[in-house]
């Protein structure tokens, strides 16, 4: 491997700031539009005048609930910013906004509890292949040395993480940072540009170590370098900073930059290795796939539906450019107009009469696009460049207005959060009538009220969904059913006799008949069906009955009174009749689990699952996933329901689930009496 230097990369570039809860995301992105003077002040967080958490919601739960964005210049140059929630039940808003972007910051402290978080969103750039750089947050609190800090993270990284700067400490306290690079130490003012100063004396022999050991690490991709720093030769400094560069655009290295961004401490720096190091729209568009000379490729990154302005899609544009009025063409070959450009700073819109390629802007009035989809100038369309998969709902209820009138509207807004938040469910259960609202957590569909009740001034009540619970027999009968109704004119006649036996377990309904010499017609068979299904609906326990057997085996006919109907109605007669008889039992669903823990709450866990009536069936380590376990479970679905508010509380916030459908069991006892008495309640 030789040297492999590359130029400077300039342009329009797009940011994801990512990190785990509470890292600092947020306050960064303040101090980065208030270091480029796209605000006049850096705001604290929690004032409300903050650029990004804007929302209602945001400000009243104090957290991201959504990605801002945030478009401002450096050194002539266009950088868009999508601040990105930290809570692993809205880290799903920055699924689309990675797959576009040109490099991450990740925000991380030196928490140790935050670190399976930070391994989360780190596996997440690893799986997209999106280069990063990690901004060392609050370092003026950070006790100990930055490369014992760096040990406690490594773990969380598949790259290593690469010290840019060290701190610069004066009675013990950290006044500025060291660039390892420049070579060259900074003192920090409070959100000011720090004052460069000479590295002090007592410092010299800790940054000649640190640099050493970053330009070890680069030589492992550079053998000119290893040369000479096997001959003990200074490397030219631009040869560094062209390894530095070609390193972190190859993904070999996560570079570490320090600072505290409360104080608007570092930024600079940071803002300066994305102008320089970090690679542009041409290496995300071949990351991406975009094929040459594809004419206009256009990625949608996010959903806003505004309150006067109707639908805005934030898009980056991979190729070509787009201008008011521009067709593009969806993947499935419709086509859409644009009706309006605008750059973002968090809620304010700038209109603009064009975008070029590496932009990213809103664009007005796709009513079509959906998030996550690419669009192009093509008119036969284009597939998808990044595929958008939803994890698993992990939590869910029922919704209903609060008054009738309300149902179309409430209908027409959770469609319009949908679009927004992709990662919602939306279902109406057939055998209840409820419909489920389902997503990440309790936070999460929380949010999703609020913005309900909030937004579109829509009364909510919400309960938790249904368990669908059936009931079964034990032991078979044999039960005739005679339905005989005379009022004037054509009475109403029939009379069967049924067998009625259990199926073994997930066997489900079987109708057959054995009638000989013609005591029920041929045609009146089918309404016995008809009758024995309709009963079924709801058994003696009140719940829909399963693995049941039923064989019509006699009967009788009058040949002016019998009629389908009357067949019908002594089917029922008879079922009706005969499963009291047959010795019912409630049945409720139990559920495969898999939950994915970090290894250290394994134990927590393990105690967890017995405690809801749940089995465990073994666990082992997350593959491809140091310091994770997976364990496998069978729960009652009836237990899972708040399962993952106590699985992120035993893991800080990072455990999840996947639960699929596995066997009906029968339950029995004062559970079963609750049942059965809440859904008599409810009848």
């Amino acid at each position: 491997m030789g040297n492999r230097a590359g130029g400077r990369r300039t342009g329009p570039k797009c940011v994801a700031i990512v990190g785990p809860f509470a890292s600092g995301k947020s306050t960064l992105l303040e101090a980065i539009l208030a270091r480029t003077g796209a605000i006049p002040r850096q705001n604290a967080i929690g004032s409300g005048n903050t650029v990004a958490d804007h929302s209602a919601e945001a400000k009243a739960h104090a957290m991201s609930v959504e990605a801002t964005v945030a478009t401002t210049t450096f050194m002539g140059e266009s950088l868009t910013f999508i601040d990105c929630p930290g809570s692993i039940e809205f880290a799903y808003e920055a699924e689309p906004v990675l797959a576009a972007c040109d490099v991450a910051v990740v925000v991380a402290e030196a928490d140790e509890k935050k670190i399976p978080a930070l391994q989360l969103v780190m596996r997440k750039l690893d799986d997209l292949g999106v280069p990063r750089i990690l901004f060392l947050n609050k370092i003026d609190r950070t006790a100990g040395g930055v490369r014992d800090v760096l040990k406690l993270l490594q773990p969380a990284s598949s790259r290593p993480l690469l010290l840019r700067q060290i701190p610069l400490r004066k009675d013990g306290n950290v006044i500025g940072s060291i660039d390892l690079a420049l070579e060259r130490a900074y003192v920090w003012r409070e959100f000011a540009e720090s004052e460069i100063t000479e590295i002090p004396g007592d410092e010299k022999a800790r940054e000649i170590e640190a640099r050493f050991h970053m330009l070890e690490t680069l030589a492992d991709h550079d053998d000119l370098l290893m040369e000479q720093l096997l001959e003990d030769k200074e490397p030219p400094r631009d040869e560094v900073f062209d390894d530095l560069s070609a390193d972190l655009r190859d993904g070999a290295v996560t570079p570490v930059f320090i600072g505290t961004a409360e104080k608007g401490n570092g930024v600079l720096r940071l803002l300066k290795s994305i102008r320089h190091d970090a690679p542009d729209v041409t290496a995300t568009a071949k990351r991406l796939g975009v094929p040459e000379k594809a004419g206009t490729v256009v990625q949608i990154m996010k959903t806003i539906h505004t309150p006067h302005g109707g639908k805005l899609s934030v898009s980056r544009v991979l190729s070509g450019s787009v201008s008011d009025g521009t067709e593009l063409y969806l993947p499935g070959g419709n086509s859409v107009k644009i009706s309006g450009i605008y750059t973002l700073l968090g809620t304010a819109q700038t209109k603009t009469g064009s975008a070029a390629i590496g932009e990213t802007v809103a664009l007005g009035k796709l009513d079509e696009a959906a998030t996550g989809q690419t669009l192009t100038s093509a008119k036969s369309g284009i597939q998808p460049l990044a595929e958008l998969a939803a994890p698993q709902p992990v939590f869910a209820f029922a919704l209903r207005p609060k008054e009738r009138k309300d149902e179309v509207k409430m209908s027409a807004a959770i469609h319009r959060l949908a679009d927004e938040d992709p990662s919602l469910t939306l279902e109406h259960n057939q055998d209840t009538g409820e419909t489920i609202l389902s997503g990440h957590g309790e936070m999460h569909l929380r949010v999703v009220r609020e913005r309900l009740e909030g937004r579109n001034q829509i009364p909510i009540e919400s309960s938790e969904p249904s368990i669908p619970y059936r009931e079964t027999i034990r032991k078979s009968v044999t039960q005739r059913g005679r339905h005989r109704k005379q009022s004037g004119g054509h009475g109403q006649f029939g009379d069967v006799v049924i067998d009625i036996k259990p199926l073994p377990r997930g066997s489900g309904f079987e109708f057959t008949e054995s009638i000989t010499g013609g005591v029920v017609p041929r045609q009146y068979i089918p309404s016995v069906e008809t009758g024995v299904r309709d009963y079924l609906k709801s058994g003696p326990l009140g719940f829909p009955v399963v693995d049941v057997a039923v064989n019509l085996q006699d009967g009788s006919y009058h040949t002016v009174d019998s009629s389908d109907m009357a067949f019908q109605m002594a089917a029922k007669l008879a079922m009706k009749e005969g499963m009291a008889m047959c010795n019912p039992v409630l049945l409720e669903p139990i559920m495969k689990v898999e939950i994915f823990t970090p290894s250290d709450a394994t134990a927590k866990i393990t105690a967890l699952v017995p405690q809801r009536r749940g089995q465990i069936l073994g666990y082992d380590g997350r593959e491809g996933w140091p310091g994770w376990d997976v364990v496998e479970a069978t729960m009652p679905q009836s237990e899972i329901s708040d399962l993952i508010i106590e699985l992120r509380s035993a893991t800080a916030g990072v455990a999840s689930y996947r639960a699929t459908f596995d066997h009906m069991a029968e339950l029995t006892g004062r559970l079963a009496d609750e049942v059965m008495n809440a859904a008599g309640k409810a009848a």
